[in-house]
């Protein structure tokens, strides 16, 4: 009985730790280690096995989603940059200024002011001068002889000569209509005009310097008669890095006013050559232009930013300063910084890709019973199209 009484507690412990191991040995425990490891390591295997494809397709499909999307840009930026080969007509900007064109459809419903010429009576006259070159006609021509570039305005069909020479007989045609009493130079220079002045006794001829692709649209005599006091002009806009365009540029015919222009180009043309050489496409001369004037010391650059003539001594010349938006009003500036289309409006310059513009105007104008005040309309409402030339 005393042996009985020594053991029960002993089992009873062990009965209690052998039911606690039971349920805390789990099945990987009976697995052998070098088993276990196997089985580990061909998991990983696995999973990598399972990831290759992937790891080797995932760039290509970034490629294909980076190609994707850039084509969409491009699509898109083709289409906001397509070039017509028609007019476009849209909303006339500056509809509701009592002092813009206002036009329904293409008819105007209030005229522009045109001015009359006061030269004759002094014994002055005008000659335009301009830079024309052509491309070369050879490259533009196939091997069979047919330009591989033709565009066709009206029922004329042109290559890029024949657009350069048309663009320059529309800019000597409207001349004619609005100044017939001027004179056209193509190639000038000051020099040769300062050897022949002392032949011309008491007459005067005075210079404006224009870009091929301007229509004059009203007589600009009035300018010399205007501004008596000045040398030299210059158009400028309220642009803060091109202020200045040197698409127009007047010069007065007299020996002081040639020799004054004469010296304040060349100043032009050495800052340009200094500075300017490499700036892209044709904004070198209008850079050089700017920094001849705005290094001026007594120069304010804030009367850029008010579209009024004003008159200003740099250095040496009396230069006069007129705003774009009459002296080289411009369709894409009409329909932003201009608000339209002044009533008094003397020059449209057809800049870029406006060249077909300048033809299809012109061709309105001579076919048409409608004036000049309903051409402009044409002008205004198709100005923020680009064209094909």
């Amino acid at each position: 009985m005393s042996c009985l009484r020594a053991y029960p507690r002993p089992i009873t412990e062990f009965v209690k730790v052998t039911k606690s191991l039971s349920f805390s040995i789990s099945l990987l425990d009976l697995i052998p280690r070098k088993i276990l490891s196997g089985m580990r390591v061909y998991s990983r295997w696995r999973r990598f096995v399972l990831c290759l494809p992937l790891i080797f397709f995932l760039p290509h499909i970034f490629s294909v989603l980076e190609l994707h999307q850039k084509s969409t840009i491009e699509d898109l930026h083709k289409n906001q940059t397509k070039k017509f080969d028609h007019l476009v007509l849209g909303p006339a900007a500056g509809e509701g200024l009592r002092d813009r064109l206002q036009c329904q459809g293409i008819k105007a419903l209030n005229k522009t002011h045109f001015s009359t010429s006061h030269n004759s009576k002094f014994g002055e006259s005008i000659a335009f001068v301009t830079v024309f070159a052509t491309y070369n006609s050879s490259v533009d021509r196939l091997a069979s002889g047919i330009s591989r570039d033709l565009v066709t305005v009206g029922n004329i069909s042109y290559n890029k000569v024949e657009r350069s020479m048309a663009i320059l007989n529309v800019f000597i045609n409207f001349i004619q209509v609005t100044m017939p009493q001027s004179n056209m130079s193509y190639i000038a220079f000051l020099d040769t005009r300062l050897e022949d002045h002392s032949q011309q006794q008491g007459h005067v001829n005075h210079y404006i310097f224009t870009d091929s692709d301007v229509a004059i649209v009203d007589d600009l005599g009035q300018i010399f008669y205007n501004y008596p006091d000045f040398q030299l002009a210059l158009t400028f806009r309220n642009n803060k890095e091109q202020p200045l365009n040197s698409g127009f540029i007047a010069v007065r015919g007299t020996p002081d006013g040639i020799l004054r222009a004469k010296d304040f180009l060349q100043e032009v043309l050495k800052v340009y050559s200094s500075k300017y050489m490499n700036a892209s496409r044709m904004l070198g001369d209008q850079l050089a232009l700017a920094w001849v004037v705005k290094s001026h010391p007594s120069f304010n650059v804030k009367r850029f930013t008010r579209p009024q003539a004003f008159l200003e001594d740099i250095g040496g010349a009396s230069v006069l300063f007129l705003p774009c938006a009459i002296y080289n009003w411009t369709p894409p500036e009409g329909a932003g910084q201009f608000h339209g289309m002044p009533l008094d409006v003397k020059v449209v310059h057809f800049k870029g890709s406006r060249k077909r513009l300048m033809l299809e105007a012109w061709n309105f104008l001579n076919s048409s019973s409608s004036d000049i005040s309903d051409m402009l309309c044409l002008i205004l409402k198709s100005g923020r199209t680009k064209y094909d030339f």
